[in-house]
């Protein structure tokens, strides 16, 4: 199981000294935690899709605050963001290139029948299903913005 993998990483970041790691796998876990208890799945456990989605969350939560960071000056903190995404983005899937998002959003304008911004909600939600976990959601609003105010 993923969160088996995450505890046994953690324990391995503890034994090698490395606090940027060990910080933020233990912040992963205890985000893990409360959406356990949240559902409550304490015993059961999450899934290995629900973590998953707790790992994007994270990513994203953290994303943001770079941006954030950058805007305020806050260099250091961009840096610290930046690494502990670096550490996140090893457990999610492999990313898929840009062009093969819009070519997905293509075809789900074409599936729905899309012809105008307006209908972004439709597209949005058709693609984020699609493409959980293997793209950003920025980046697919983009893209479907793009093409359909084509």
């Amino acid at each position: 199981m993923l969160k088996q993998k995450i505890l046994d990483d953690l324990k391995t970041a503890m034994k090698a000294g490395d606090t940027t790691k060990r910080d933020t796998l233990r912040m992963l876990d205890s985000m893990v935690k409360n959406v356990e208890i949240e559902k409550q799945k304490r015993e059961a456990g999450l899934s290995d899709e629900e973590v998953l989605d707790v790992i994007a969350k994270a990513v994203k939560q953290r994303r943001d605050a770079s941006t954030q960071y950058l805007s305020g000056g806050r260099a250091d903190l961009v840096e610290k963001e930046n690494q502990e995404i670096e550490i996140l983005s090893v457990y999610l899937p492999a990313q898929l290139a840009d062009e093969v998002v819009r070519e997905t959003v293509r075809t789900i304008i074409a599936q729905v029948g899309a012809t105008s911004l307006a209908d972004i909600g439709k597209v949005m939600g058709q693609a984020m299903g699609k493409l959980k976990g293997q793209a950003d959601g920025n980046l697919v609003k983009r893209l479907a913005e793009e093409e359909l105010g084509k």
